[in-house]
């Protein structure tokens, strides 16, 4: 922590600047470089940076918790599965992974990226569109409530996903509506490549919350511009 103005690679969480060694292992946990949170449901070793023949990489070395990593634009997007690793090759990467019912976000920096970023035109679409997919005001708004703790807050740190009770009772849907709602836009999103949205196989309704709004957040499907739609929602629909 400090001053890492000459750091090859720094990271930031919560407002704060760590340092990555050239020759070292930074680690990422409940403990480690940079100690996240005593959050039980986070790992005490989560993911490690390290440099390996002038590359940086990020590894996921816990066993139950993924990751989204994404370029600051949000046009690139990956998801780090335990075990799984990704050169950091931007000047900037967003990481944003979700322990138990807490959402956390982190930056990366790297001093001589491998790619240079560019900024991208504003979809002529809309903000609605994302590839291929075109969602519904309403199906946006599920997104809206249940990113808008992370959309509200300023810079990286954490927050916590609303509940589908708590974000149903928001926009003013009962609870079919908000399930129905929920399982068109990750039916949608899964059609396109999305992982992590599937249904089944024991996957917990919180872990496909989670893993939507890590989604909408880092590829900039939703911004804190889309807020007022979950006003505009409590009049009755379809």
């Amino acid at each position: 922590m400090g001053d890492t103005a000459g750091a090859e690679l720094s990271i930031e969480f919560c407002g704060e600047w760590f340092e990555a060694k050239d020759d070292g292992v930074f680690s990422i946990g409940r403990e480690g470089d940079l100690e996240i949170d005593e959050n039980p449901y986070l790992h005490r070793k989560f993911l490690e940076l390290a440099r390996y023949d002038g590359i940086w990489w990020m590894t996921n070395v816990g066993t139950m918790i993924s990751a989204t990593i994404a370029d600051s634009s949000g046009g690139m997007q990956a998801w780090l599965a335990p075990g799984a690793r990704i050169p950091m090759v931007f000047s900037h990467t967003n990481v944003v992974f979700t322990a138990g019912p807490t959402t956390y976000e982190l930056s990366v920096h790297v001093k001589t990226p491998a790619f240079r970023q560019q900024a991208r035109e504003q979809d002529s679409v809309g903000d609605t569109t994302i590839g291929p997919v075109v969602f519904t005001d309403s199906q946006k708004a599920l997104i809206v409530v249940l990113a808008e703790p992370m959309l509200r807050r300023d810079g990286t740190g954490l927050s916590s996903i609303p509940s589908s009770t708590q974000a149903a009772a928001r926009l003013g849907w009962p609870m079919t509506k908000f399930n129905r709602k929920l399982d068109n836009v990750c039916d949608k999103l899964d059609r396109v490549g999305v992982a992590g949205l599937r249904g089944g196989g024991g996957k917990l309704a919180t872990n496909r919350r989670a893993r939507l709004v890590e989604h909408a957040v880092s590829s900039h499907l939703v911004t804190p511009a889309d807020l007022p739609l979950l006003d505009s929602q409590r009049d009755p629909e379809d």
